[in-house]
């Protein structure tokens, strides 16, 4: 359970065609204070994205404390409470490793497209930055 200490992260991805123009969305959440990051690619695939959208997240979040991060990703989400084997992005699979070292990490899958605020803004984000891409 989250407390008023900690960093909420909503993180998601986006891709307009598997592979396609993709974007990242992630909304921090953190001292009382929301920060909202985007990316794109012009040509890559959702997962991809997804992955990027914790990385880039978690290298924003304040350092030394605990971070709850939602995701409707299960790849994301799975492989990292489940074990699920990697199979390919060993790129962002070792940033995200890395990144993991630094801050202990809740790990939360949320329903896609169910009304979760946080989820909703990280969506609609990723969805504009696919379209710029």
């Amino acid at each position: 359970m989250a407390t008023i200490k900690d960093t909420i992260i909503f993180t998601d991805g986006a891709c307009k065609g598997n592979p396609g123009r993709g974007g990242w969305g992630a909304v921090l959440n953190y001292d009382g204070k929301q920060k909202i990051l985007q990316g794109n690619d012009p040509k890559t695939t959702n997962n991809r994205m997804e992955l990027l959208a914790a990385i880039k997240g978690l290298e924003a979040a304040p350092p030394d404390r605990p971070v709850t991060l939602y995701s409707d990703s299960t790849y994301l989400v799975n492989t990292m409470n489940k074990g699920w084997k990697r199979k390919v992005n060993h790129d962002l699979w070792e940033q995200l490793d890395q990144l993991c070292q630094r801050y202990r990490i809740d790990w939360k899958w949320v329903k896609a497209h169910n009304g979760t605020p946080g989820n909703e803004l990280a969506d609609s984000i990723a969805s504009n930055q696919a379209n710029l891409a």
